[in-house]
């Protein structure tokens, strides 16, 4: 939202329709990247097998290599999500294939198996479906998940990709979490929006925030005055606007919540003392309306 409502301003706000679709289009990216993320725990199992059965013919394969340890191979959340009805799916309609990245996929595997994950789970003594399951929840939570070099590939990869790849992570997680032996391939994934009402906050989030544009900002100037306007951040501007679109738009959301959620978005977005500048600029507008009775909540 932050960086659509942005690049609305900077092109010259002038195509409102554009942006929501752009905004549209940069969430279906990130259920896009959910879809990868699971659908790398089956090509990552796949070249698993193809450099096991490479090695075991090989002109002269150690003993070990033609005896090689398929506990990976056989992980079952990995062939759980292969026939994955939802899974396979969603990537032939949307054409997510991991089929032109090989070389990632070998980068991950060779990741998981030079880990102490792989190692302690090697030598488990429990070879069940919850193992193999906390094995694959390990793998992501502990490499995957702030990986500089899995992060550099997605966002070559995908431009939508670059700030969603943290928050998709823990989707995964979750989605490993809640997976069931007994569903088989009906397992449910997690939806791009928990209801109607999540899509709807979106879209009307984003309108608010432009259609009344001018009337928040008007609000941030008054109380910005003794500030230098270039020294205000063009995106501390942005992020105090949406705020106050939500404020004002979603009474369902108390305002101590929402503040929390911005000023943390602004230690991201900004700068470094971005978070305490906007704390402070949110706080005095939150006490005008208050005292206009324009929101009466916490």
């Amino acid at each position: 939202m932050l960086q659509i409502v942005y690049a609305y301003y900077q092109k010259g706000a002038n195509d409102i329709k554009a942006a929501e679709n752009e905004l549209l289009l940069s969430l279906r990216r990130s259920y896009d990247l959910y879809h990868y993320f699971l659908l790398l725990i089956v090509e990552v199992t796949r070249q698993y097998d193809l450099m096991i059965e490479a090695k075991r013919n090989k002109y002269l394969p150690t003993l070990e290599e033609l005896n090689p340890d398929k506990r990976l191979l056989n992980n079952r959340l990995a062939s759980q999500l292969r026939t994955n009805n939802a899974l396979m799916k969603y990537a032939k309609e949307h054409n997510v294939s991991l089929a032109d990245d090989t070389d990632f996929v070998k980068m991950v595997l060779d990741m998981i198996i030079k880990s102490d994950i792989y190692a302690e789970y090697l030598v488990n003594e429990s070879d069940d479906y919850e193992t193999d399951k906390d094995f694959w929840r390990h793998v992501f939570k502990r490499l995957i998940y702030n990986s500089q070099e899995v992060d550099d590939f997605l966002e070559e990869k995908c431009i939508y990709w670059n700030e969603d790849v943290e928050i998709v992570e823990s989707f995964v997680i979750k989605t490993i979490k809640r997976f069931e032996k007994d569903a088989g391939n009906e397992q449910e994934l997690m939806p791009m929006f928990n209801s109607n009402d999540d899509y709807d906050y979106v879209i009307k989030l984003f309108r608010q925030t432009i259609l009344h544009g001018d009337e928040y900002r008007e609000r941030i100037n008054n109380n910005t005055k003794n500030w230098e306007s270039e020294r205000v951040a063009n995106m501390d501007l942005i992020i105090m606007q949406v705020a106050l679109a939500e404020i004002l738009n979603f009474p369902e959301i108390p305002v101590s919540v929402t503040l929390n959620e911005y000023i943390d978005a602004a230690k991201y977005y900004s700068t470094p003392k971005s978070g305490v500048f906007i704390n402070g600029i949110l706080d005095s507008i939150v006490g005008e309306l208050r005292d206009e009775k324009v929101i009466t909540r916490n």
